[in-house]
């Protein structure tokens, strides 16, 4: 891997498949999380394990950080920019507000740190499997210098342009997923309501035009309350579209109301069971 090490943040739901991809491609790698006995598998796998976010820096090229929202990710840059070397890149690949992509991009440039926007998309078991989409923003060359980070875990890169670009796309994407949930939602329930088969009808569609990822998700919970992590994660996103939308004068209301019916629908049967 010519020298290239890396080291990656946030080892959740996706991140931790992620950086799991980056220790099984061969790609020396250094992780640190809150609870150090969270990092075993990562051990096992050949990784090392970082005691603070500026020792981690101090060993890697490269760190992804794929932690949840904007605070978090300001704290991660903050810590862990003083251990890199000048010509490291930072890849962030939470969904953020595009300003807090430009903010961390400040903090870097002070130590000639180049930062990518770099939201994912897939889920979990496509982190796994190398598949996910990588949608990026920023410096291309940056982008050349880590593809073999990214390529571990990546199915399809895709480079949107200028810095935050990467950002912007993943908010467009995450929208459009929220309003097919929502219509599958509404279209399931009348179809049974119409005496068809849900089971039959969902496999149909599947098959069909109406298909999506949104629509597969959907045919795969049960009550609207197994859906409340995944309205956590789209509520943000959301919300975070309709902000920068405003910003630029672009009316995106009709898609916003949509989404935020299902999620208030959601959470309405989220707190009934409990």
């Amino acid at each position: 891997m010519s020298g290239l090490h890396a080291g990656f943040v946030g080892l959740g739901n996706q991140g931790g498949p992620m950086a799991m991809r980056i220790a099984q491609a061969g790609i020396p790698l250094n992780v640190w999380a809150r609870r150090p006995e969270a990092l075993a598998p990562y051990i096992a796998a050949g990784a090392r394990p970082a005691g603070t976010l500026a020792e981690l820096g101090a060993h890697a090229q490269a760190v992804g950080i794929c932690v949840f929202g904007d605070a978090d990710v300001l704290q991660v840059a903050e810590a862990v920019l003083p251990g890199m070397a000048a010509g490291g890149v930072l890849l962030i690949h939470s969904t953020v507000h595009p300003d807090t992509i430009a903010k961390v991009a400040r903090m870097a440039s002070q130590r000639d740190v180049a930062v990518l926007d770099a939201p994912v998309s897939g889920g979990a078991s496509a982190a796994s499997e190398g598949r996910l989409t990588v949608m990026v923003g920023g410096n291309a060359s940056a982008l050349a210098k880590v593809r073999p980070i990214i390529d571990s875990y990546a199915g399809q890169v895709s480079h949107l342009g200028g810095l935050g670009a990467g950002t912007m796309a993943k908010l467009v994407n995450n929208a459009i997923m929220a309003a097919n949930l929502a219509s599958a939602h509404e279209a399931i329930p009348a179809g049974s309501a119409l005496g068809l088969d849900r089971a039959v009808l969902l496999e149909l569609i599947a098959a069909s035009s109406g298909a999506s990822f949104s629509l597969n998700l959907y045919a795969g919970r049960g009550g609207l309350e197994d859906f409340s992590h995944s309205v956590d994660l789209l509520t943000k996103d959301v919300d975070l579209l309709e902000a920068v939308s405003q910003s630029a004068g672009i009316d995106v209301s009709r898609l916003i109301l949509h989404t935020r019916h299902f999620f208030n629908q959601v959470r309405a049967a989220t707190n009934a069971v409990a």
